[in-house]
């Protein structure tokens, strides 16, 4: 029992000065006990359903990434933009993630492969594993049974047909086609479709009907038939190009009959087409529309379109207007379209900016890999990255990249099993066997064993 006189005395002083808290003395401890105070916390995952990408760096945790589960809820496009210099892992992820979606079975992909190793394109090691045979698009060996596919054919829609006939001819001129040139290409297409029905119609058609209108053609818009002839002149220069210049034997004829739109991988082998050169916004121009109206269907699979080198699609404004068509209308029809950039600057600053901003707004997941300072801070900008991101996109080292998930933004360590690294040709450094930490390198086995047993069990069933 208290002293009566102590009571009196600290009430007196209460009253007096008000109450007098009591000091508490400090506490020693270790900084290993102390961490105990900060409960641990980490960023929101984006669900279980899907396949494994790695790991979360900062929290250790597992990173499932499916834009189809995502699509709706946390995701307001299912297109992805993958950036980020040579070298940093963006092959690897590319060719994991698509192995991994193979393993479900609603899943097809498409890849248009830029990349050249040793004569063959960089997809051909996969392709070999799945028993997939790539379409080899080589100008070389066309006209020696090679493969063909035809702008005319049959499964496209005439105006579907028509329109990329017009890309075809306003990439290579680098401008639009004005109206005369226009409506010449339009007569002569329509009067190939209307008189060649014995056969598929093919583009030597056009060319002979711009160089040779017919009168009805002239008379539909009570012109001179010699002035529909010299507004086609220019288209037909082109085109010949297709016909009988350095991209004869690919478009010149009816497509190739057997190439099997049902695989569930389809590559188009395009490393044997100067990269730098215009043929290559004409070949990813002329397969995205061949695709668009022969693979993609309402059967409810979800399809993966890839496209390496995908800044020949987004620089070019014509070519970037059908592919822009395309995203819009494959919601719909469940496709993911999955666009491969080295540097942001290479679009953006472009002759089709205004095209390019619409593609990479509907490209609602973004991953970067390593860039130097000038160009992180650019994307930063261009994509609305966080301060804290773009500071640490330059210090990336191989196989780490940031992801932005619609705003979701985390920086994951991409995961490759023993199986996969010689598929995808991946250096040491970019895997996590590569640490030499014990623990580490068992809590590594135990993730690429979860990783494995993941995808052989989702081989027996689509995504929950």
């Amino acid at each position: 029992m208290r002293d009566p006189l102590s009571v009196l005395t600290e009430a007196f002083t209460s009253f007096l000065f008000g109450k007098v808290e009591t000091t508490r003395l400090p506490v020693r401890t270790s900084t290993g006990q102390a961490q105990a105070v900060y409960l641990p916390t980490a960023a929101p995952g984006l669900g279980d359903s899907g396949v494994i990408i790695g790991r979360e760096v900062y929290s250790g945790k597992g990173y499932i990434y499916d834009p189809f589960q995502l699509y709706g809820q946390q995701l307001p496009a299912p297109h992805w933009l993958v950036l980020g210099e040579s070298g940093n892992g963006k092959s690897a992820l590319e060719k994991t993630y698509v192995l991994r979606q193979l393993r479900f079975r609603d899943r097809q992909v498409v890849v248009l492969d830029a990349q050249g190793e040793d004569g063959v394109g960089e997809w051909n090691l996969i392709a070999q594993e799945l028993g997939i045979t790539p379409i080899r698009l080589d100008p070389m060996v066309a006209n020696d049974a090679g493969i063909r596919l035809n702008p005319l054919d049959p499964s496209i829609t005439t105006t579907g047909q028509l329109a990329l006939l017009r890309t075809i001819i306003e990439v290579a001129m680098g401008h639009g086609l004005d109206e005369r040139s226009g409506f010449a290409l339009k007569v002569a297409h329509a009067y190939v479709n209307n008189h060649v029905t014995d056969r598929q119609p093919i583009l030597t058609d056009i060319v002979e009907q711009l160089r040779h209108p017919k009168a009805e053609s002239a008379e539909a818009m009570n012109v001179a038939i010699e002035d529909v002839r010299a507004w086609g002149l220019d288209v037909a220069l082109v085109l010949d190009r297709l016909v009988d210049g350095d991209l004869r034997g690919m478009f010149d004829g009816p497509t190739t009959v057997g190439i099997d739109l049902d695989a569930p991988l389809i590559v188009f082998d395009l490393s044997h087409i100067d990269r730098n050169s215009i043929a290559m916004p004409i070949l990813m121009a002329i397969v995205g529309v061949w695709l668009e109206h022969t693979w993609i269907r309402p059967d409810r699979k979800k399809r993966i379109f890839l496209v390496e080198e995908a800044w020949h699609i987004i620089n070019s404004p014509f070519v970037a207007q059908l592919f822009q068509r395309l995203l819009k209308f494959g919601r719909r029809l469940g496709l993911s379209f999955v666009a491969v950039v080295h540097h942001l600057s290479d679009v953006v600053d472009g002759a089709a900016a205004k095209e390019a901003a619409a593609i990479l707004k509907m490209a609602s997941t973004r991953t970067i890999y390593a860039q130097k300072a000038d160009e992180a801070r650019n994307t930063g900008r261009v994509l609305g990255l966080p301060r804290w991101a773009v500071e640490i996109i330059p210090t990336l080292t191989p196989g780490i990249a940031v992801w932005d998930v619609n705003g979701n933004v985390q920086v994951v360590k991409h995961l490759i099993t023993e199986k996969e690294r010689p598929l995808v040709y991946t250096d040491r450094a970019m895997t996590e066997s590569s640490v030499t930490d014990p623990e580490l390198e068992w809590e590594t086995e135990q993730r690429a064993m979860l990783v494995e047993q993941q995808m052989n069990g989702s081989s027996q069933s689509t995504v929950a």
